[in-house]
């Protein structure tokens, strides 16, 4: 933060997490609530102090500096791990044949989500291969279960991929019945 403004990082039940900790983020500009800012595309919450969060996910280091981690919506529940879905793409987006990747959550019955893996890639890669990849790079349980290969752009103009519009066009394509 510059000047007066300061960030908390809170945890689930809102308390403080310590340097280094990921958890939301919560801000309090100089001049109080709503003094410097207005968020697009998104309402600020406020806590019973005033401080505001948008749902951003991050952490700060012992110099004060900020690094964001994800958005709180796009966190992924799997077998009681949080998993930041920026983390495995940056993960898969290591690989040499991939373009872009965005990762969702997807039900699950034994887990609560799945994580699924859409990845927009120069030639079709199976999942074994995609996770065999990652096996230095993450811990298994952020290992994607599902892949889905793509060949157009996963991001918008602005650099920006839309989890949520592409984890509802998943949830309407596979609940759909079946004819038989």
């Amino acid at each position: 933060p510059i000047g007066e403004d300061r960030i908390r990082i809170k945890d689930e039940d809102g308390r403080e997490q310590p340097t280094g900790e990921i958890g939301e983020i919560w801000m309090m500009p100089a001049g109080g609530p709503r003094s410097t800012y207005h968020y697009v595309g998104a309402e600020a919450r406020v806590d019973e102090d005033g401080w505001e969060s948008v749902g951003d996910m991050g952490r700060l280091d012992a110099e004060g500096y900020l690094y964001l981690a994800d958005r709180k919506a796009d966190m992924i529940l799997s077998s009681g791990h949080n998993i930041y879905p920026a983390e495995v793409e940056a993960a898969i987006e290591s690989h040499p044949d991939v373009r872009s990747s965005a990762v969702i959550g997807l039900p699950d019955e034994d887990g609560g989500q799945r994580i699924h893996a859409l990845v927009e890639t120069t030639q079709d890669l199976s999942l074994q291969t995609l996770n065999e990849w990652l096996s230095d790079r993450l811990v298994r349980y952020k290992h994607p279960r599902s892949l889905e290969c793509i060949r157009e752009p996963l991001r918008d103009d602005a650099g920006k991929s839309r989890r949520s519009r592409l984890r509802e066009e998943r949830l309407n394509r596979f609940s759909k019945p079946v004819d038989s």
